[in-house]
């Protein structure tokens, strides 16, 4: 099909299935193969994140005249999610480091970074686990910050970071130490661009997971880095991160509904050996088709306007976000069930999706933080 790059306007001016076909296709064909590797730890699959980009997979999410629609990038994510849930979470780690860059108000910022970032040239991810959870009263930011001419001296731990390696950025907060009495949550926080190549940061490899291990995923320490102006994505963080926490969770979905998906495949395809058992399992492929429809129209429907300021639509992304990571798990589970024994080989990729969804349902903000923000209003 010639070059697999397009324009930012060519981007723009192709239908969502168009994107997410495309996206489907490269998953089949490249991704597929790799999900194993993925999952062991053995495989990170840049080259495969790179023709992603290059199809419009990070890039139809950027605001565009004002308004921003994430329906194709969720569409996309969860077309890589009915292949494979570690490459889908890479995917969100991607599509929120465009998402930030796309809002900063840094121009420097947004135009040396924002085609790298969204044409899948560079790769990075998010830091922002640490700061969520700050943000609402449940841990303390972890990096500290300085001013100093031309920028921030940063230090500090972050213990998981996703989708990262030696040539990748991430965005994370950090909070101002360098005044007293300036330091809150409101105020004395910058959000910023972490460059990994900086030699004052430093990337060290996690203890093995449950399962997506080649999600490039690190600790990061933080060597009194000197963080210029230039990469500052907002000061203060507090409104910034308010304008772009609906998309930031909204984007997850893509992960979910992927999953869900490939958990009824499976019960399919078991139905023709197995059927005349497993119709007296409590839960049916038709109940989960059911409720991925509904989710994914619920989803739809607020990813047309990412930036609504109002309470009842932010209740409702939260919301939302919490069946996501519960549908993930149940229908997960039931997949197993349906397999039986054949599913708890290690070659069957039904126990693969079922620790899959169990980080669907943990990942930051994960069920617990959900109920809380839900209780709190």
């Amino acid at each position: 099909m010639g070059s697999l790059a397009l324009s930012r306007a060519d981007v723009l001016d192709q239908p969502a299935p168009s994107i997410a076909g495309e996206v489907a296709r490269i998953a089949r064909q490249e991704l597929a193969p790799l999900a194993a590797g993925i999952d062991d730890g053995s495989v990170y699959p840049a080259e495969v994140l790179r023709k992603f980009g290059a199809v419009g997979a990070w890039g139809s999410h950027v605001p565009h005249e004002g308004p921003a629609d994430l329906r194709c990038a969720i569409q996309a994510m969860a077309a890589i999610g009915e292949v494979c849930g570690a490459t889908a979470f890479m995917a969100w780690c991607q599509n929120t480091l465009v998402w930030y860059a796309a809002n900063s108000t840094n121009v420097k910022l947004a135009k040396r970074f924002g085609d790298a970032f969204s044409s899948g040239r560079v790769l990075g991810g998010t830091g922002l686990s640490n700061p969520m959870k700050s943000f609402f009263g449940i841990e303390k930011l972890k990096l500290k910050g300085r001013k100093v001419e031309g920028g921030y001296i940063v230090r500090g731990a972050l213990p998981w970071v996703s989708n990262l390696g030696p040539d990748h950025f991430f965005g994370t907060i950090f909070e101002r130490e360098d005044e007293p009495g300036i330091a809150s949550v409101e105020s004395g926080t910058v959000m910023f661009l972490a460059d990994c190549s900086d030699p004052a940061i430093t990337l060290t490899p996690c203890k093995p997971f449950l399962a997506m291990d080649g999600t490039g995923t690190y600790g990061v320490q933080f060597r009194d880095a000197f963080v210029p102006d230039e990469l500052i994505l907002a000061d203060p963080a507090a409104p910034f991160v308010k304008k772009i926490r609906a998309g930031f969770i909204l984007l997850q979905a893509g992960m979910a509904l992927g999953v869900i998906k490939d958990c009824i495949n499976i019960m399919d395809e078991v139905d023709n050996s197995l059927g005349h058992i497993n119709r007296y399992l409590p839960q049916q492929p038709v109940h989960f088709r059911e409720l991925a429809a509904e989710l994914e129209a619920e989803t739809m429907a607020l990813a047309r306007d990412p930036y609504n300021e109002e309470e009842t639509y932010w209740r409702k992304v939260i919301a939302l976000r919490l069946r996501a990571g519960e549908a993930s798990v149940a229908a997960a589970h039931a997949a197993m069930l349906h397999c039986g024994a054949r599913g708890y080989l290690k070659s069957h990729r039904a126990q693969r999706r079922l620790r899959e969804a169990y980080f669907v349902a943990i990942v930051t903000p994960a069920t617990k933080q959900l109920r809380k923000m839900l209780a709190d209003f």
